[in-house]
């Protein structure tokens, strides 16, 4: 039986070789007279006397030509170069020794070693789980961090946006919830990072033990829009492989935004309409499919964080709003907190774990409750306390607050190199906030 299914294969294989020539070249776009293929198939560029090829991928037609896109700069290539067709599209190699590695977008080692022995093919694109098999999230996940821990609580196959301006410490959070977080193992992804950065996140934000139980997918700033788009599809396929392993994965990708800029590259390039500031409509298209395939399964979880640089601090942008839309839950990291010295800078009051309340028992929500209220109450009265135009006794619930206060801020600091268990975090809540004396 076997034989005959492999002689039905040998049968079935094209073994022609099918060719096209480049026609133009325009901007990130390469312009082809066939060969015959299919959008997200992989073709390779032979550039000079054949002896050297380049790989790029289908990504639209014109009329009968093909428009490719290079997974690298090019400067060689010119009119009448040949393009292979593999009718394949792009496939990665993936498997437990890639731990501890740092890889480009293409899951290929970025310090020049060759790939270990052992991995399997996996391909880069794949279709999100069926809903009707994603079981529902009914754990915690211990980040090791307090505020977050207890406030809040984040579950095993949750996803969830950081949303934050520059430099208000998205890289620190991440690499404090790596080192720290009971995952099994780390996928982290920087898309669209500056290459200083790179090694500045490596040694001091995830440092040599985070490294120990992470793979790092880079495609920096100054690569090919392609490449970053890759980046994040080749880092979420390794962690979807470890969730079918049966793992717990936690999955960091820094960031979305950046992703979503690549693709509004490429979707100008082959003739996408502009739309909301300046986003094409493919954008929209490729987030959710993206951000989907995270999440639970029948056979493990991955628990995601996807950062949102939110430009100009204004976090009703297109961007922002899709993918608050899309994910379960979002935190938000405050610069006034950050310019007062509180990190990590999690404005408690403007985030939200959305499964939080199946997750936690009665006693560790009504201590959350009730420590978020005394904050929203001191939070709502602070300009007239910081005048001392607030006078004692006009509302027992601000009292109450201002008596409070210095215990809720030493609560929700956090040194980075602090490591701090679900157990801790939740015992200290229930002690400072758990009795409501009013």
């Amino acid at each position: 039986m076997n034989v005959e299914r492999m002689i039905d294969s040998l049968q079935s294989i094209d073994s022609y070789k099918r060719y096209g020539k480049v026609i133009r070249v325009v901007g990130l776009m390469i312009e082809s007279k066939g060969p015959k293929t299919s959008i997200g198939e992989v073709c390779y560029i032979h550039m000079g006397n054949n002896k050297q090829k380049i790989k790029a991928e289908v990504v639209g037609f014109q009329e009968e030509n093909v428009l490719l896109m290079p997974f690298t700069y090019v400067k060689h290539i010119a009119v009448g170069s040949l393009v292979e067709a593999t009718h394949r599209a792009l496939e990665i190699k993936v498997g437990p020794s890639l731990i501890g590695k740092v890889l480009d977008g293409m899951g290929v080692p970025l310090d020049g070693s060759p790939l270990p022995r052992g991995l399997f093919r996996y391909p880069s694109e794949n279709e999100p789980p069926n809903p009707m098999e994603r079981p529902r999230i009914h754990e915690s996940i211990q980040l090791g961090i307090r505020s977050i821990d207890s406030l809040l609580t984040v579950g095993k196959g949750q996803r969830v946006g950081i949303f934050a301006g520059s430099g208000v410490g998205k890289s620190t959070l991440l690499g404090m919830v790596a080192r720290n977080s009971t995952a099994d193992l780390n996928v982290i992804a920087l898309i669209g990072e500056r290459g200083r950065e790179v090694l500045d996140f490596i040694e001091r934000d995830l440092g040599e033990e985070g490294l120990k139980r992470s793979i790092v997918i880079v495609a920096t700033s100054d690569q090919p829009a392609l490449m970053r788009i890759k980046g994040a599809l080749t880092a979420t396929s390794i962690a979807e492989y470890f969730r079918d392993q049966g793992k717990n994965v936690m999955l960091m990708m820094d960031s979305v935004t950046r992703v979503a800029m690549a693709q509004r590259e490429i979707g100008l390039a082959v003739g996408e309409p502009p739309t909301t500031k300046g986003y094409t409509p493919s954008v929209f298209a490729v987030l959710p499919k993206l951000l989907e395939r995270s999440g639970t399964n029948k056979n493990g979880t991955i628990t995601a964080f996807y950062t949102v640089l939110v430009d100009g601090d204004d976090f009703n942008e297109p961007i922002s709003d899709t993918v608050r839309g899309i994910l379960d839950g979002h935190f938000i990291l405050d610069r006034k907190l950050a310019n007062k010295g509180q990190f990590p800078a999690v404005n408690i009051l403007k985030s939200i774990s959305r499964v939080m309340n199946d997750i936690v028992p009665k006693e560790h929500r009504q201590a959350a409750e009730r420590l978020r209220e005394l904050l929203s109450s001191y939070v709502e009265a602070e300009d007239l306390i910081s005048i001392g135009a607030y006078k004692r006794g006009s509302s027992k619930s601000v009292d109450e607050a201002i008596q409070m206060y210095p215990n809720i801020l030493a609560f929700l600091k956090q040194q980075v190199d602090e490591d701090v268990s679900y157990e801790e975090a939740l015992q200290r809540l229930l002690i400072e906030f758990g009795k409501d004396e009013r």
